[in-house]
């Protein structure tokens, strides 16, 4: 039987999150299946919480020199993956970003066959990039009757698009523009991974979980039947309420009481979205805060490896200010420990500022944070 806190302690650890890890970029972006890529920045600051050595040329070099690339993956949503896992993946999840897609998209696009979207999407983006929006101006030219806004999105659905560079490199603006993965990455990037090897690869950087969270992360339905051919090769665990947890033999499962530091989490953060039931990192009620705008996911803060605090920075006359706004009530032992973690990403995220500032808002919750780690589900 696994805690709470058991989970928390594996998922950080399988996060990178115990303790700054000295791998690669690239390796590290493989290791955690990609990471979250809504806007160009997040990424960046993924990778500077979690590797010790980090710079933003890293990421932009691997971008720019198409060892890495940002597309729709994991619930239809933009990811940063490696090349290679771009090629993997993007087959195998061709079902969900059709299906994100949506009828009331298809209803509009009044009878231009999907297939035929694709591949005259395809001779456009192949000769030169186009925004969503550019790219449906252009596809209305032969489907005057359907909606160009909705012929764009019809077309990043049913074609491996990739966003090419300058748009998410570190401080872009304005919208992406895309051009197909075979076109950008080569035909020979990498082999197709079967669904098999994409649920291996959750459990890895994920796990323990439910086949409900599997497809939680993925967007992929009928996973039960992938963990019923691996149930071979996989421990099954169970929670405090008995929920059956599955989980690689070899993965660290740290002792609860492992000591957590205090991490800025990216806005986005696969850990915040990567489960049914993200319990092992922060309750409803912290979830209904976190999520509180459709749509948007603040940058987090952990204390002691659960979601205690939002943060932001805001910039005004060249300074730079964290400003940190906690959920409940923090110690004041943590609250000098997020001061110095703060003011180092700062200093990475804003080595440009006049002046550098911490600032902590008053406590939404006057329950003290440490209360509540232990704290049942219901």
């Amino acid at each position: 039987m696994l805690t709470r806190r058991d989970l928390n302690r594996a998922l950080l650890a399988r996060q990178l999150l115990l303790e700054r890890s000295p791998m690669a970029p690239l390796e590290a972006i493989e290791h955690l299946a990609g990471l979250p890529a809504q806007a160009p920045n997040p990424p960046y600051l993924g990778l500077w919480t979690r590797l010790r050595e980090f710079r933003i040329d890293d990421l932009s070099d691997l971008l720019t020199s198409r060892a890495a690339v940002r597309m729709a993956l994991m619930q239809a949503t933009p990811q940063l993956v490696s090349a290679r896992d771009a090629a993997a993946f993007r087959p195998l999840l061709q079902v969900v970003q059709e299906r994100h897609l949506g009828a009331a998209s298809r209803e509009r696009l009044r009878g231009a066959d999907l297939g035929q979207v694709a591949a005259a999407a395809r001779a456009l983006v192949e000769q030169r990039p186009y925004t969503v929006k550019d790219l449906g101006v252009a596809l209305a030219e032969r489907w005057p009757d359907a909606d160009p806004a909705a012929l764009g999105p019809a077309a990043r659905a049913a074609l491996p698009l990739v966003q090419v560079p300058p748009h998410g490199l570190w401080g872009a603006v304005g919208q992406p523009a895309y051009t197909t993965a075979e076109h950008w990455l080569g035909a020979d990037a990498g082999p197709r991974a079967t669904v098999d090897e994409l649920v291996l690869r959750y459990l890895a950087a994920f796990g323990p979980a439910t086949v409900r969270d599997m497809q939680a992360w993925s967007g992929l339905g009928g996973l039960g039947e992938v963990v019923d051919r691996l149930i071979g090769r996989l421990v099954v665990y169970r929670d405090e309420e008995g929920t059956e947890l599955l989980d690689l033999p070899d993965a660290p499962l740290p002792h609860p009481d492992t000591p957590a530091p205090a991490r800025y989490l990216a806005e986005f953060d696969a850990m915040l979205d990567a489960y049914d039931d993200t319990f092992r990192i922060m309750d409803d009620r912290d979830r209904r805060d976190v999520f509180a705008v459709p749509g948007v996911v603040p940058g987090t803060v952990l204390v002691d490896g659960f979601v205690q605090a939002i943060w932001t920075i805001v910039r005004k006359k060249g300074a730079a200010t964290l400003v940190v706004r906690p959920l409940f009530q923090i110690p004041t032992r943590d609250v000098q420990d997020l001061t110095e973690e703060g003011e180092r990403l700062l200093a990475f995220a804003a080595p440009d500022a006049t002046r550098h500032e911490v600032r902590f808002n008053s406590a939404e919750r006057a329950t003290p944070a440490a209360a509540r780690r232990g704290k049942p589900r219901h």
